[in-house]
């Protein structure tokens, strides 16, 4: 799974080949999830509030980065959230 970006202990992932709805995924410590990119609401698993919303923050500076990402599958580093 190709990560994407990385910022205070947070990964971001994005799988080449996965199902619809467009998502990705978050792993924080012990902790997953995958987050829908249009609506960034948790489609599976938790996060801690802070770590959701910091991850909230971050996807929508880069929501239509994501988007192409998703639908081009042509994967690369996003700038983390500072």
């Amino acid at each position: 799974m190709p990560e994407i970006c990385r910022f205070l202990g947070i990964v971001i992932s994005m799988y080449f080949d996965e199902h619809n709805p467009p998502h990705f995924h978050v792993a924080y410590n012990e902790h997953k999830a995958a987050i829908a990119i249009k609506t960034l609401n948790i489609l599976d698993g938790n996060l801690p509030a802070r770590v959701r919303g910091l991850v909230e923050e971050w996807a929508e500076l880069h929501q239509d980065e994501l988007l192409t990402m998703w639908e081009s599958h042509e994967f690369h580093k996003i700038e983390p959230l500072v």
